[in-house]
């Protein structure tokens, strides 16, 4: 019986109508599961001009493949694949904790990794974070300038509506509005703690905004385009 690999989650946030050419792109380099939304950039034009990110409208492909598979396709964007690539934006993975034992076999099966190719994965670096806040519509830009106080020069908007339980939002001075939107900030790792310190002091759940901030580690990284 063949051994299952622990799956990781491929991220790409690249110019709004790339998304199918990139999601080509990848299944012919043996990464086969994606999902595409769209977003928002915040970043001003002068960033976007100064980081190479085209222009502020995304598409968002999320891609899940065995590790060294995602591995492998990061180190392919950052060299041979960099002429390939339809569009400006970023591509970064995450390790997958758990996943459904079907899909996990599906996409193991699919994906053809040699011993040696499993061997020779690269070492995550580390040296980067995402950082997720959801906000009440309309406070994006101050969550943003705050967060670029703390060193964060850009991020990504994704629009989305509260639906876990009425307990939660009847906390005592916990905002109450069901449409949200996500903003998701790329930072390297040191940033991380005084972004998320600063934006849960002046716009936490019990303020206006009423934003709740989670982050999660970031194994690898490169700029597309």
């Amino acid at each position: 019986m063949r051994h299952q690999t622990q799956l990781a989650l491929i991220a790409s946030i690249i110019e709004r109508g790339c998304g199918n050419k990139l999601t080509e792109l990848y299944t012919r380099h043996q990464v086969f599961t994606h999902l595409r939304c769209e977003g928002t950039g915040t970043a001003t034009s002068e960033i976007l001009d100064i980081l190479g990110l085209g222009s502020s409208e995304k598409d968002i492909i999320l891609s899940l493949a065995p590790i060294p598979a995602a591995a492998a396709l990061l180190e392919a964007l950052d060299d041979d694949l960099r002429g390939s690539v339809p569009g400006r934006g970023i591509a970064f993975t995450a390790p997958l904790s758990a996943v459904s034992s079907l899909m996990a076999t599906i996409i193991n099966t699919r994906t053809r990794l040699t011993e040696k190719e499993s061997e020779d994965m690269p070492q995550p670096t580390n040296k980067n974070c995402l950082i997720l806040v959801t906000v009440n519509q309309g406070y994006t830009d101050v969550v943003m300038d705050t967060a670029r106080r703390q060193g964060a020069r850009g991020g990504t908007i994704i629009r989305g509506r509260w639906v876990g339980e009425d307990a939660f939002e009847e906390l005592q001075g916990v905002s109450r509005q069901a449409e949200k939107e996500i903003i998701a900030i790329v930072v390297p790792r040191e940033l991380r703690r005084p972004i998320m310190e600063s934006i849960n002091r002046e716009h936490g759940l019990q303020s206006e905004a009423g934003a709740l901030v989670f982050s999660l580690g970031i194994d690898q990284m490169v700029h597309l385009g």
